[in-house]
């Protein structure tokens, strides 16, 4: 089974009272452009990450605000940084051990103690195609990716729901390792 593989840069999901905090009262999340996941996209709004030895700016919001504050960087974002970052499903709401920073926006900023985390390389599927493919919510499949540099992306978490297209996601990390550029497609190794 053929998937595109997608790199997800660094971002923020932000909840409705820290954007707030960040950018005032009456600010509403603008979209920059839709993401290939239905009803996500990546807002025109960005805040910088900082901690006491780091500091990273611009890190894009992805829409729409969530229940939740999260920080998703690359290993090498979290070195910039001088935090230590647990990879984790970035879809756990249990942030309980990762790191905090300081999230600051234009009207404001605002220390989180905990929602740093490094994303699980993951899969999303549809459920009919997850079904129609014998592939469980949860489980952990291999993904083959082409090409010069060449590998077996192991462990690649598959996350699914109703609405999910078909694609994969690896962190900068991994697709500046692998060469991975547009229209990248990998194969499902079941």
């Amino acid at each position: 089974m053929k998937v595109l593989v997608e790199v997800s840069a660094r971002h923020v999901h932000l909840d409705r009272d820290t954007f707030a905090a960040l950018f005032g009262q009456d600010a509403t999340l603008s979209k920059l452009k839709d993401l290939s996941q239905p009803k996500q996209f990546a807002a025109n709004e960005v805040v910088s990450v900082k901690t006491k030895k780091g500091r990273l700016d611009k890190v894009r919001i992805l829409g729409p605000l969530r229940s939740y504050t999260q920080v998703e960087l690359s290993k090498t974002d979290a070195r910039i940084l001088g935090v230590e970052t647990i990879i984790r499903d970035s879809d756990e709401l249990d942030l309980d051990g990762t790191a905090g920073a300081t999230l600051i926006g234009p009207k404001g900023e605002l220390k989180i103690d905990k929602g740093v985390i490094t994303p699980w390389r993951h899969l999303h599927i549809s459920s009919l195609e997850a079904t129609s493919a014998n592939i469980n919510d949860g489980q952990l499949l291999k993904v083959r990716v082409g090409g010069l540099r060449g590998i077996v992306f192991e462990k690649v978490l598959v996350r699914v729901k109703p609405q999910f297209k078909l694609s994969m996601h690896i962190d900068t990390d991994e697709g500046n390792a692998v060469g991975i550029g547009p229209n990248t497609i990998g194969e499902i190794l079941l």
